[in-house]
């Protein structure tokens, strides 16, 4: 395939010079871009005027055409500054991948000296400055430092062309979800290098045992050590981390930097949290490498068929595998990724974080309805699951759907989830998640309800000590009539929107905290589809969204309607399960929360009083400008 060699880069770093010598490397014609000034851009670097952009755009769309009329002829060797990113945009009047780019560069300093010996060119040392300042660093193409013979460059370079055989990235870590990963990688054509370390009795011959048992499918080169991994990738080098959060990370890319250049790109697609992110892209920029903090959810069958993908960081690395992502990833009901830039730093990891949240209080919040029906009601599971089933004719949601398949299975003739050991984990997420609005001052009352109902159920011989002392025997209720099926449902539905309002509230938060600007929408239209909270609710949120971007979920007409309609159920099945003898902490939380945040009077004056009383904390008065702080000597002394 015919292919135009790009040489760019500021007057100076031998654009010319290396072009000359690629193209009889190759055995293609040179061209410089410099040959195509109209004689007024010609006088103006000579007299030491920089161009504008308006003196370009002439030369640049001249350029393009001769770009597409050299490809058809057999393809070129150009060599063109082409400092911008639109400028480069105008150049690519042919497909992207019939272009290569070779970006050369080296220091100001080392580049002026170069400039000061030559003779005869048009263009003046002076204007180097403008260059550098106007230079946007690409985050694709060959990059090569030129502070090295000219020899040393072209070997670099033919190096760099010479990727028939290379991996466009590189998947580091081999659990359940980087196998699906990379399987999913593969399957959508994109070649992928395999690495898990080697570790004598404990990880032997992971990535080895991965590639071969995939061999009929995928032939995935794989690596036990870092050095041949990292050189199997094309430059500049796209590695994507699946490894456990925390300090895990850090070692992960601690050992990988030794083996990067400047350019390369980290992606990790782990569960890390937020704060990290955020140290170790600043940490990777120092250093000349890009950093990606990536959420993915869909668990191993969404890595293997597609996830929901959220990726954080600066806007130029989520370019440079935005095109990956987007074959990767789940598709909404429009056939678009569901994958989308979510913001700069941490904020792909928090918008992730905020995803396992919610879905905290989903899971406790099915869990609570199958326990009250299980025990309450005394169903056994294979009719949970037709209830279940039904009220998800309307919520499409997947957490439903995967709890109807639960409670159908069975071991012989016993059903399986008897069999299961009531006593949950709680990974980071959950945690992080709480914390998190517990710094940003934000209400999280079901997901912080979810995460303490897992900790609590960890306490299994506790929990069994204090049922004798105390002697609870929970009473049994029946459904005495298709009312109560409809109230059971109106309940859990207007717990599921509090559920949702609670943490869409605390990504409004945060997007205003640290100015990440996150389009709520755009999160909700991601996660319609290979993400565990995906639902016909979800579909609906991304509308509401588009309406009213940054108001609370309470406070749409279409939401105030539904909660208006199961408010009233919320309250009855709560206070019944309770008086029954079966907690529902989540339905508690969203119940208490709807309505502490529809109540125009709180307790929250008592509160103010009592901090005054005690701590001289003053407060603010009713009858006075907000603002206005004031102390009451509330008792005198004797």
């Amino acid at each position: 395939m015919p292919m135009i060699y790009m040489l760019t880069g500021v007057s100076g770093v031998g654009k010319t010079t290396i072009g000359l010598l690629l193209s009889a490397k190759l055995g293609i014609p040179f061209y410089d871009a410099d040959d195509f000034h109209p004689p007024e851009n010609v006088r103006k670097m000579a007299e030491g005027i920089p161009l504008r952009d308006e003196d370009r755009s002439f030369w640049l769309q001249s350029l393009a055409v001769n770009i597409a009329k050299w490809n058809k002829e057999g393809g070129a060797v150009l060599a063109c500054s082409a400092l911008k990113e639109q400028y480069r945009k105008i150049l690519q009047s042919i497909p992207q991948k019939e272009i290569t780019w070779i970006f050369l560069h080296s220091e100001f300093e080392i580049i002026l000296g170069r400039l000061s010996t030559r003779k005869n060119h048009y263009f003046k040392p002076s204007l180097l400055q403008s260059q550098y300042d106007a230079l946007e660093f690409p985050s694709y193409g060959i990059h090569i430092n030129v502070n090295k013979p000219e020899n040393k460059i072209i070997e670099e370079i033919m190096e760099n062309l010479n990727t028939t055989n290379k991996s466009e990235i590189g998947l580091l870590g081999l659990g359940v979800m980087g196998k699906s990963l990379a399987v999913n990688l593969a399957t959508r054509g994109v070649r992928v290098s395999v690495y898990n370390r080697h570790v004598d009795k404990l990880e032997v011959d992971i990535a080895k045992d991965f590639a071969t048992a995939n061999e009929n499918l995928f032939a995935f080169p794989w690596f036990d050590e870092l050095q041949g991994f990292v050189d199997s990738l094309e430059r500049p080098r796209n590695i994507i981390l699946m490894v456990n959060a925390g300090k895990t990370v850090d070692i992960v890319i601690n050992n990988l930097l030794p083996f990067l250049e400047e350019g390369d790109l980290i992606i990790d697609g782990g569960n890390s949290f937020y704060k990290d992110t955020i140290l170790r892209e600043q940490k990777l920029k120092e250093e000349g490498i890009l950093f990606l903090g990536t959420g993915i959810s869909g668990g191993e069958e969404g890595a293997k068929k597609g996830p929901s993908i959220m990726p954080g960081g600066s806007v130029q690395a989520y370019e440079r595998v935005e095109e990956m992502l987007g074959k990767i990833a789940a598709k909404d009901k429009n056939g678009k990724p569901c994958s989308t830039y979510i913001g700069p730093d941490g904020a792909g990891h928090f918008v992730k974080m905020l995803h396992n949240g919610i879905e905290y209080g989903e899971m406790q919040l099915i869990a609570e309805f199958y326990h009250y029906l299980r025990f309450g009601f005394q169903l056994p599971p294979e009719e949970i699951a037709d209830i279940f089933e039904k009220w998800n004719y309307e919520m499409q949601s997947y957490l439903l759907e995967i709890s109807v398949e639960i409670l159908k299975k069975k071991e012989g003739d016993e059903y399986l989830i008897d069999k299961i050991l009531d006593a949950a984990k709680q990974k980071g997420t959950g945690g992080w998640s709480t914390n998190a609005a517990l710094e940003l001052g934000v209400s999280f009352d079901t997901i912080t309800a979810a995460v303490m109902a897992r900790t609590i159920s960890a306490k299994k011989i506790e929990r069994q000590q204090a049922m004798q002392v105390y002697e609870i025997s929970p009473l049994s209720k029946k459904i005495d009539d298709q009312n109560q099926y409809s109230k059971l449902f109106s309940a859990y539905k207007a717990g599921s929107i509090i559920n949702h309002a609670i943490g869409f509230s605390l990504l409004t938060e945060a997007s205003n905290t640290f100015a990440w600007n996150l389009n709520l929408s755009e999160i909700a239209r991601v996660w319609t589809n290979g993400c565990i909270i995906r639902s016909a609710f979800m579909e609906e949120l991304i509308e509401i969204f588009i309406d009213e971007p940054t108001e609370n979920l309470l406070l749409h007409p279409t939401i105030v309607d539904s909660m208006k309609k199961n408010k009233d159920a919320l309250t009855a099945v709560t206070t019944e399960a309770l008086q029954a003898g079966y907690p529902n902490p989540v339905l508690s939380a969203a119940a208490n929360y709807f309505l502490a945040y529809i109540s125009g009077q709180s307790s929250a004056n008592m509160i103010q009083a009592q901090r005054d009383f005690f701590g001289a904390h003053t407060y603010e008065r009713t009858d006075k400008p907000r603002g206005e702080f004031f102390h009451t000597i509330w008792k005198e002394n004797n």
